[in-house]
C-alpha cells in the first residue's frame, strides 16, 4: 500500500462569535452570541465567515431540502432541480468546490455526479448547521474553495444526557398536499447515552403560479397549475450509543436515509440557445420533449455507520486524541415508470452507486499560549454508473491528508494559520465509441493549501479579520472521466484527463460592529482562481487550453468527436479549463428595539457576487444580487418572523445562458411554546412561503424555464415534547 503524507488543516479561522438564526446570517440581539466549538477544531478569537443556523430553526420551518434551508443566508443561494433537489452554492462557487458534511465528514453520496441528485441528508433533529464561507473551509476537506455545510446531530453524544427527552411531532403544507411525522428520544440508560430518531414525509407535486413554465406555444404544460414530477418522498433512521468518562468518550452510529422524488425535467434544452442553427428548436427525429408522459423518477438507499470518540491523554506534549471512522453505502437508482421507451425499445433504469470508506485522527498539541492541532485522514471512494444512461465509466478516489493548524493571541492581534498537503489518486477509464477502446487512467498528484487570518479589535465594538488562502483542487473524476449524455443538463458531456489542478487564491476582509442595540457587517472578497475547471459548451467559441486536449481518447483522425448520434439534439459541451476571478461582498445592518415585554428586531442585507474568465465573458450561471430584508420579535414564548427576499434580474449570463427576471419572496413564521407541566412542552408553528405567489426562476439552474419555483405555500408544524 502506497503511504500517503499530508499537510491537512488550513483554516484561517473558526469563529468564535457565531450570530443568531435569522434568516439573514444576521448577529440578532434576539439570542446570545454563541461560541460554536468546530467538530475538528476548536475555535479561535477570530471572526471567520462561520455561521450557525439553530436546530430550532429548521425544526420550526417548513420541512425543505438542505438548500432551501440555507438559501436566504449571505452569500449562499443554490440550484435547484424541483423540489427535492437544492445543491449549494457559496460565493459563486459550486459543485465539488463546495462540499456537504455529516458531523464533520463529507456526506458521501452521488449529488456531484448530476444537476439532478439531491444532497441525501437528514435534516431530523439537528443540533445545528455550520456555513462556512471560502477557502477558510479547507480544515474539512481538501477543493473546498467555495466552503462547507456542515450538518450536525450528535447522534453519538460527546456529553452524557442530563434528562430524558422525548419528542414527536406532525406538519402539514399546502403547496405539494404533503406531511411529515418524526419522533426523537434520547436518554441515559445505565452510563449510556442512547439517541434514536425516525422521520417520515410525503409531499405530491407542487403548485406553481399561472404561466410559470415556459414551453412552446403547443405544450399544453403552459396552463397547468403544479408542477410534474416534483414529488419526493423521505424516510430516516438512526441510531446512536455512546459512553463517556474521564478518558474521554466513545460512540457508534447507525443511520439509513431513503428518499424517492420525480425529475421535472429530462432532455434537451433548447431555450439555452435560441438562435444557433445546429440546435433548432424542433426536431422531427428527436421530439422536443421526448420523455414527455412517461413518469421520470430516483429513488435513493443510503447506509452508514460511523464510530467516532475521543482519548485523553494529558501528558505534556499530546492533550488528546480524537478519531473517526465512517462506512457509506449508497444506491441512486434513476427509473422511468413505463416499460417502454422510445422507438418501442425498453428504457432500463440507470444505477449510480457510490461506497466509501473515511477514517482520520486529530492530535491536540496545545498548550497555555496557543491552540496547535495535527491531524490526518484517509479516503476510499468507489463510484459507478450502470444503465441505459451511464455517461461514466466505474472510477475509484483515494485520499490521504495530513496537516496542521494554529491558533493564538498575540499582543496586538489574533492569529489563525494552517497548512494541508492531499496526496489524492484518482483512477478511471474512457470508451472510445467508434471502436469500443477503452483507454485507462491514474491521476495521482498532490494538491497544497494553507490559510492565514489576522484579526484585530478595533474598539470594543468593533473588529477587522483579514484572511488569505490558498487552495489547490484536482479536478472531480466527472470532470475527468465524463463521456456521454447528461440529461440533467440537457448536454452531451464530454470529460478530460489531462485537466490540470485548480488553484484558488482568495482575499477577504471583514468589518463587524455590535454595540448590543446596534450591529453591522460588511465582507469584501477577491477569488482568483488559475486553470478554473467549467463545463462550456462547444458553440461558445472560446480558445481551449492547448495542454488540455478536450478529446484525449479520439486517437484516429477520422473518428467523430461526439461518438453518439441518438443523442446530437442534444447540446455538445467540453470540461475546459481557464482562469477567472470572482469578487463580491456581503454587507448587514441592524437595529433591536424594546417593544412591549419583547425585543423587536429588523434587518437588512445584502450579497452579489460577479464572475468573468480572463477573456472578459461571464462564468455562467451565478445567481444575481439580493436584498433580504428581516424583521423579527422574540416575547416570551412567542417568536414572529417575517423575511423578504428581492432578488434582482441577471443580466450578465455566459455565452448561451438566457436572462432572468427579477422576483420578490415572502416568507413568514410564528411560533409559540407552551409549557405543559414542569417537563414538558407543546410547540405550534404556523408558516407561509412564497405568499405574493411569485413566478421566480433560479438563475443557477439548469432548468430554470421548466422548473420554476414553488408558489404560495401555507402550513403547520405540531410538536409535543416531554
Amino acid at each position: 500500500m502506497k503511504v500517503y503524507f499530508y499537510a491537512l488543516m488550513a483554516m484561517s479561522l473558526i469563529s468564535t462569535h457565531i450570530y443568531s438564526d435569522e434568516p439573514t446570517d444576521s448577529a440578532s440581539n434576539e439570542a446570545e452570541e454563541v461560541v460554536v466549538t468546530s467538530s475538528i477544531l476548536n475555535p479561535s478569537r477570530i471572526i471567520n465567515p462561520l455561521y450557525v443556523i439553530d436546530g430550532d430553526e429548521i425544526e420550526d420551518n417548513a420541512t425543505t431540502s438542505l438548500g432551501e434551508a440555507v438559501d436566504s443566508y449571505l452569500g449562499v443561494s443554490i440550484a435547484d432541480y424541483g423540489a427535492a433537489i437544492g445543491q449549494p452554492i457559496i460565493r459563486g462557487m459550486s459543485g465539488p468546490r463546495v462540499k456537504v458534511l455529516k458531523n464533520g465528514l463529507v456526506n458521501r453520496d452521488v449529488s456531484g455526479l448530476g444537476a439532478d441528485h439531491l444532497n441525501d441528508i437528514d435534516l431530523n433533529d439537528l443540533e445545528q448547521v455550520e456555513i462556512i464561507k471560502g477557502p477558510s473551509s479547507l480544515l474539512y476537506a481538501n477543493g473546498t474553495s467555495g466552503g462547507i455545510i456542515n450538518v450536525v446531530d450528535n447522534c453519538i453524544a460527546p456529553k452524557d444526557f442530563t434528562k430524558q427527552e422525548f419528542i414527536a411531532g406532525l406538519e402539514t403544507q399546502s403547496v405539494n398536499d404533503g406531511d411529515s411525522q418524526y419522533f426523537n428520544f434520547k436518554d441515559n440508560l445505565g452510563g449510556f447515552n442512547v439517541n434514536v430518531g425516525y422521520k417520515k414525509s410525503e409531499f405530491g407535486n407542487f403548485d406553481i403560479p399561472d404561466g410559470a413554465i415556459i414551453h412552446e406555444d403547443d405544450h399544453e404544460e403552459e396552463e397547468l397549475s403544479y408542477l410534474e414530477n416534483s414529488d419526493l418522498e423521505t424516510e430516516s433512521t438512526k441510531f446512536g450509543i455512546s459512553r463517556r468518562g474521564e478518558w474521554g468518550y466513545f460512540g457508534i452510529s447507525i443511520d439509513n436515509h431513503e428518499s424517492m422524488y420525480g425529475i421535472p425535467y429530462h432532455g434537451e434544452h433548447d431555450d439555452e440557445h435560441p438562435e444557433d442553427p445546429d440546435h433548432p428548436e424542433e426536431d422531427p427525429d428527436h421530439p422536443e420533449d421526448e420523455h414527455e408522459g412517461e413518469r421520470i423518477f430516483s429513488s435513493t438507499d443510503q447506509d452508514s455507520f460511523t464510530i467516532k470518540g475521543q482519548y485523553n491523554l494529558m501528558n505534556n506534549l499530546v492533550k488528546s486524541v480524537t478519531y473517526n471512522y465512517r462506512d457509506t453505502d449508497y444506491e441512486l437508482v434513476e427509473a422511468h415508470a413505463e416499460e417502454e421507451g422510445h422507438d418501442g425499445e425498453e428504457h432500463a433504469p440507470t444505477v449510480f452507486a457510490n461506497d466509501a470508506t473515511e477514517y482520520g485522527a486529530i492530535f491536540d498539541l496545545s498548550n497555555d499560549n496557543f491552540i496547535q492541532k495535527i491531524a490526518f485522514n484517509f479516503v476510499d471512494e468507489d463510484s459507478s454508473i450502470v444503465g441505459e444512461e451511464s455517461f461514466m465509466n466505474p472510477a475509484n478516489n483515494e485520499e490521504f491528508t495530513l496537516g496542521y493548524f494554529v491558533s493564538a493571541d498575540l499582543d496586538a492581534f489574533y492569529l489563525d494559520a494552517g497548512f494541508r498537503i492531499d496526496q489524492i489518486e484518482r483512477t478511471g477509464s474512457v470508451t472510445d465509441e467508434d471502436h469500443g477502446d477503452i483507454d485507462y487512467y491514474n491521476i495521482d498528484d498532490d494538491t497544497n493549501s494553507f490559510a492565514l487570518t489576522l484579526g484585530r479589535d478595533l474598539s470594543d465594538s468593533l473588529d477587522v479579520n483579514i484572511g488569505f488562502a490558498s487552495v489547490e483542487r484536482l479536478p472531480s473524476v466527472i470532470e475527468l472521466f465524463m463521456n456521454g449524455p447528461h440529461m440533467a443538463t440537457g448536454r452531451l458531456e464530454t470529460g478530460n484527463p489531462n485537466l490540470k489542478s485548480e488553484t484558488s487564491n482568495n482575499f477577504d476582509i471583514t468589518f463587524n460592529y455590535d454595540n448590543g442595540d446596534f450591529y453591522a457587517m460588511a465582507s469584501f472578497y477577491v477569488n482568483d482562481v488559475d486553470n478554473y475547471i467549467t463545463l462550456q459548451d462547444e458553440l461558445d467559441g472560446h480558445d481551449k487550453d492547448d495542454d488540455a486536449d478536450p478529446h484525449p481518447h479520439d486517437k484516429d483522425e477520422g473518428a467523430d468527436p461526439h461518438p453518439h448520434p441518438e443523442y446530437e439534439h442534444l447540446i455538445h459541451a467540453d470540461y475546459v479549463q481557464e482562469d477567472a476571478e470572482f469578487r463580491g461582498y456581503e454587507l448587514e445592518i441592524g437595529r433591536t428595539f424594546s417593544l412591549g415585554s419583547g425585543d423587536l428586531t429588523l434587518s437588512f442585507g445584502r450579497d452579489e457576487v460577479d464572475a468573468e474568465f480572463s477573456d472578459g465573458h461571464n462564468v455562467p450561471r451565478i445567481n444575481p444580487a439580493r436584498n433580504i430584508y428581516s424583521l423579527s420579535y422574540v416575547e416570551s414564548d412567542w417568536v414572529f418572523k417575517l423575511t423578504l427576499k428581492d432578488v434582482e434580474s441577471q443580466n450578465d449570463v455566459g455565452e448561451g445562458e438566457t436572462k432572468t427576471d427579477s422576483y420578490q419572496m415572502l416568507d413568514t413564521r410564528l411560533t409559540r411554546t407552551f409549557n405543559v407541566g414542569e417537563a414538558s412542552e407543546l410547540k405550534l408553528s404556523i408558516f407561509g412561503t412564497n405568499l405574493l405567489d411569485e413566478v421566480a426562476r433560479n438563475h443557477s439552474s439548469f432548468v430554470k424555464n421548466e422548473v420554476p419555483l414553488a408558489g404560495r405555500n401555507y402550513g403547520a408544524k405540531f410538536s409535543y415534547r416531554f
